[in-house]
């Protein structure tokens, strides 16, 4: 795909996807949604971890209201369903770990775009906005799901009813994301981050997210053996023997993702 509204660039491993629309907040139109999507499920392909991120001031201020019409001609089912879904699918399906790197607001869809993410790191200046109510909608892009699994209940109903800003370092306190950290360390923090798990065990990190994703449905003893499975899988890899022996030698181990 030739992008027009992100910047995709792949080096060492970590593939970055920028949001490139900085004079209107990155906010989303229907080509910027293709876009991600595709870009994601690329870098998932090709690289061994994926890190999205905003250019300018914003990391993404959520649903372009300019794009598709008036409110009255808007089809938000069809949207939701055809554009957005796939994109949060593409993220939480992809089979290296995921990196929001939170630049700066993220507001509506884009708040639920960076949280959609395995480890959301954010400015300190950043904030998250559930802005929906604002405007008469009720949170989307997979707002529903994530908030009350990474805020609690009354945090997501909090955040989605009054639709305040939620300041990076609350959002950290909650354990809503991983770190904030302080602007002037933002972007080496995260780049350090991607690096980490570039030169990590793949393998395994696909695993911890299925595992992790599938949590939340199973009783304990299909998580057991869940956990069996997979622990498994991962029993069988190089990587996993790579690990031993650099352990018993007491040197960094060198993975090769299989």
């Amino acid at each position: 795909m030739d992008y027009q509204t992100i910047d995709y660039r792949l080096e060492d491993g970590i593939s970055v996807v920028t949001l490139n629309r900085p004079e209107v907040m990155n906010a989303l139109t229907q080509q910027m949604r293709a876009e991600i999507t595709d870009a994601v499920i690329t870098g998932g392909r090709e690289a061994r971890v994926v890190v999205l991120t905003g250019e300018g001031r914003a990391f993404c201020s959520g649903q372009d209201l300019g794009d598709g019409g008036s409110a009255a001609s808007m089809d938000l089912e069809r949207g939701l369903r055809d554009e957005y879904a796939p994109m949060i699918r593409a993220i939480t399906n992809c089979p290296v770990p995921v990196i929001s790197a939170v630049n700066g607001a993220a507001a509506g869809a884009g708040a639920n775009l960076a949280l959609a993410a395995d480890v959301v790191i954010a400015a300190e200046s950043a904030y998250f906005m559930q802005a929906f109510s604002r405007i008469g909608l009720i949170p989307d892009a997979g707002g529903t799901y994530v908030l009350p699994r990474v805020a609690g209940h009354a945090r997501a109903m909090g955040m989605s009813l009054f639709a305040e800003k939620i300041e990076a370092r609350k959002a950290e306190s909650w354990g809503m994301i991983w770190e904030a950290v302080a602007d002037a360390e933002f972007e080496e923090t995260w780049k350090a981050r991607a690096r980490h798990l570039a030169e990590g065990p793949t393998v395994a990190y696909a695993h911890i997210k299925q595992a992790l994703q599938a949590s939340d449905g199973n009783e304990l003893e299909e998580q057991l053996a869940l956990e069996a499975q997979l622990q498994g899988k991962c029993g069988k890899t190089r990587d996993f023997q790579e690990g031993v022996v650099a352990f018993l030698e007491k040197r960094p181990a060198t993975y090769e993702g299989r």
